[in-house]
């Protein structure tokens, strides 16, 4: 397999969230843990992946603290793979690639499922980026700015 550059000491936190997360098999795997997979058979199965591409994405979202091991909650001697509230944070992530995709895929009538309120079984609003004071943002009404520096304590 190929090493990616890592992008872990990266200033951008685009980048750094990449080192975590930028792969496509990575973020199925999250997907898939979010509906409720939680057995490498499970994802297996279900996605396709070879085992050994499984195994080291697997043990990778577990380095990045997005899924935690656990005993297998039927007793049996097999682990699972649980996310943690960092991988649940994910969760609009994978929402706005999936409303992307479902509004500017050259097939949106292909894909097979719509993202729903589980109580009242009607689709999710598109995600929104909306200032402090509520107004509805656009890409240029945004800009990024340095960090302040970290006040110093004194001795």
């Amino acid at each position: 397999m190929v090493k990616r550059t890592s992008f872990e000491g990266d200033a951008c936190p685009i980048a750094r969230s990449l080192d975590a997360l930028g792969d496509w098999w990575s973020l199925l795997i999250i997907r898939e843990a979010l509906f409720g997979l939680r057995r490498f058979g499970e994802f297996q199965n279900k996605l396709g992946m070879a085992r050994n591409i499984l195994a080291v994405r697997l043990r990778a979202l577990v380095d990045h603290g997005i899924l935690a091991t656990a005993p297998a909650s039927d007793g049996s001697a097999y682990q699972e793979y649980v996310l943690t509230p960092k991988g649940r944070g994910t969760f609009p992530i994978l929402v706005a690639l999936r409303q992307w995709s479902e509004e500017f895929d050259d097939r949106p009538e292909e894909i097979a499922t719509v993202l729903v309120d589980r109580e009242k079984g009607r689709p999710v609003k598109k995600l929104e980026l909306r200032a402090a004071d509520g107004r509805l943002l656009t890409p240029a009404e945004t800009m990024v700015k340095p960090r302040p520096a970290p006040r110093r304590r004194s001795a």
